[in-house]
């Protein structure tokens, strides 16, 4: 992966502004010492070849404020992106995002439509049932992943390793140092680890968002991985029947980071995608 270009702060959040044309908000996971630029450094040039590309680091995470949140975490995020769009002159966006990211986007469809040209959903849990059988772990397992690599000698950089390979890569042999060195530094940062040491959570209230996928507009496509060690693919099936416009892709060998592990397939089908929404958008 490339370094990271200059970024800007705005509003709490310190995010990258690349490219030209139609705008497209890039939204990180959830995970220990996940950023904009580690999630999708990768296709950040292939989306910006064409596309004026912005990628937030969340708050809580990387290079944005370390807030406390109180109420429904969902619509805290949401709100908090909107703002973010007004100042920096952006309508409407397309959304591409990686789990936790994906439900905030969720969210801001269902809450904002108005700001929504189109969503690309990967290894987001928006709702805590499945189809057919319990979640892994009953949907903890993102958060038990957290206590375990913050808890007992706290983070190491092969704690990081194992939580990657085990999660997050099919194929954790093709992990690059830069991108472990990456996630594990941040994962350092006083106030991440601040907030993973508070005994009461500091990161909001959590929110089923059933009813808000029925609300949604935009179209949607769940690009899912095949060995998604966290959802497998019934559920993104499931929510793309719950979403009034909702696709499903469903790529091989790949688990929760489709974007780092095969960028150039990724970028084609996404970007295929995105097109497609603009054509339609236009005609309309």
């Amino acid at each position: 992966m490339s370094k990271a270009p200059g970024g800007k702060y705005a509003d709490g959040y310190y995010y990258l502004d690349m490219g030209s044309g139609l705008d497209t908000v890039f939204l990180h996971g959830g995970g220990p010492g996940c950023t904009g630029w580690s999630d999708f450094g990768p296709v950040a040039e292939l989306f910006a070849a064409d596309r004026r590309v912005v990628i937030p680091d969340i708050l809580q995470y990387g290079r944005s404020d370390k807030v406390r949140i109180t109420g429904p975490m969902w619509d805290f995020h949401a709100a908090g992106q909107v703002k973010l769009l007004d100042t920096l002159g952006i309508e409407r966006a397309d959304f591409v995002c990686n789990s936790w990211g994906g439900t905030i986007a969720l969210n801001l469809a269902a809450k904002y439509p108005g700001r929504v040209r189109s969503l690309v959903i990967t290894g987001s849990m928006p709702v805590f049932y499945g189809p057919l059988a319990p979640l892994p772990e009953n949907g903890h397992r993102g958060r038990t992943a957290r206590d375990v690599y913050y808890g007992g000698e706290g983070p190491t950089r092969e704690k990081m390793r194992q939580l990657i390979t085990r999660l997050e890569w099919f194929d954790g042999s093709k992990l690059p140092d830069s991108t472990l060195d990456m996630r594990y530094e941040q994962s350092l940062d006083e106030g991440e680890r601040a907030l993973a040491a508070m005994s009461d959570s500091p990161r909001g209230d959590w929110q089923d968002l059933t009813a808000e996928l029925g609300r949604i507009q935009a179209p949607t496509l769940f690009m899912w991985g095949r060995e998604d060690a966290f959802l497998t693919p019934d559920y993104p099936m499931m929510l793309a029947r719950m979403v009034p416009n909702g696709n499903l892709h469903v790529m091989d060998h790949v688990s929760h980071h489709l974007q780092e592990e095969q960028p150039e397939r990724y970028h084609a089908i996404v970007a295929a995608f995105l097109a497609d929404c603009a054509r339609r958008d236009k005609d309309n």
